[in-house]
């Protein structure tokens, strides 16, 4: 298998061939040896997922060719799909064909890079698809359980958006939050201004802005507007005080008020008036309790965005843009389409999947020396005509 052509070259994969005893279930490990023993053979591999997802197996396949190579071996790699290609559920992603002493250790690893990315992939592709005309950025890097999570993440956000932008003409994600992991995006550095914390140490949220802006005078400025829960008060005194960065569309309020409180001017009713002025059919429909609260709740609800913007025009800044956080998950991105929600970019870690057991990617040897054999309850493996055999 050769590495794609946009695929950075990286000093070293992890766990490298040295490594990959150690970190395979002790069960390949030990079929390994016994294979060794009795005699190896040929065999296929079909590797496939139980729910539906998009095909991002780039990173997976990256570190299998390194540390095949790195060991000396040599397999048949058959994808399926291309990139970003949707999956059905069961549906064989690839078949892996070589000698079973040489494949069944690396089984462990390979998998665990394979199936989250394409839950992942999908949820940003479903995410950037429901609200094409509004910018993505990928936060996740926070939530991730280590380094090699988030760059996989951070992979599969850049699948996913990559599939919308081809499907739907989306914006879908334009960068991330480090620049370790830019360059999936196209990017050279990572994209972000500033915490809660730095309008903490400023003492205002346009202390905050002044300083940020005299320290990086040559990029945009976003304000988190929610530390002193005055939210338009202090997105219209920062407008106020960068009036030209306004107007140029170079300044931007970001929402991420927690969920304990609505947001300044804000409460239940008028939070129904807002929507039944800017998109009534978003309340007219049925609705969950959970959609309901994304529609007319605390934090950062379809109302408060739409009373941001209303402050905002009102006032004479136009071109500000709106960035919206917190909780922006596919199920929440979905309830802001509904309302047409005037946001102009997403921060987002929500794609993350949500229940770890739907990322779980399954390998079963359906061919040993060129002969279809699987465990009962498998044999859908065998519907394709163009299953290998070895």
């Amino acid at each position: 298998m050769s590495q794609s052509a946009d695929m950075p070259t990286r000093a070293a994969v992890w766990p490298d061939a040295g490594a990959v005893d150690a970190w395979a279930d002790k069960y390949f490990a030990r079929t390994r040896q016994v294979v060794e023993k009795f005699g190896d053979c040929q065999v296929t591999y079909a590797v496939f997922m139980r729910r539906p997802v998009l095909y991002a197996a780039r990173l997976a396949l990256d570190w299998l060719d390194t540390v095949s190579r790195e060991r000396g071996d040599r397999f048949d790699i058959r994808q399926r799909y291309q990139e970003g290609d949707w999956v059905g559920a069961g549906e064989p992603l690839m078949y892996i064909t070589g000698r079973f002493a040489r494949l069944v250790d690396l089984e462990t690893v390979f998998l665990q890079k394979l199936g989250a990315t394409c839950v992942a992939a999908y949820n940003a592709f479903t995410m950037c698809e429901d609200l094409p005309r509004v910018a993505f950025l990928a936060m996740d890097a926070r939530h991730c359980a280590g380094t090699e999570m988030a760059e996989l993440m951070a992979y599969a956000a850049a699948v996913g958006s990559h599939a919308a932008q081809k499907s739907n003409n989306a914006k879908g994600f334009i960068g991330n939050a480090t620049d370790a992991t830019a360059h999936f995006f196209g990017q050279t550095e990572g994209r972000g201004t500033m915490p809660h914390a730095l309008i903490g140490y400023a003492g205002s949220t346009v202390r905050a802005a002044e300083m940020f802006h005299e320290t990086f005078p040559d990029t945009d400025l976003i304000v988190l507007v929610d530390y002193f829960g005055q939210e338009i008060t202090d997105s219209l005194a920062v407008c106020a005080r960068f009036p030209e960065l306004a107007a140029e569309g170079r300044l931007g309020l970001r929402l991420d008020t927690h969920g304990g409180r609505f947001i300044e001017g804000l409460d239940t009713p008028k939070s129904y008036e807002k929507l039944e002025r800017h998109a009534p059919r978003a309340l007219r429909g049925y609705r969950t309790e959970t959609e309901l609260r994304y529609l007319i709740g605390t934090g950062v609800s379809a109302a408060a965005i739409w009373h941001l913007r209303e402050a905002l025009d009102r006032a004479g800044y136009p071109k500000a843009r709106i960035i919206a956080s917190s909780g922006f998950s596919p199920a929440k991105c979905k309830v802001m389409a509904y309302a047409r929600t005037p946001i102009d970019v997403i921060g987002t870690g929500s794609y993350l999947p949500d229940s770890w057991s739907e990322t779980y990617a399954t390998a079963d040897v359906i061919a040993y020396n060129g002969e279809r054999r699987v465990k009962v309850g498998r044999e859908f493996l065998f519907t394709r005509d163009d299953t290998p055999t070895g």
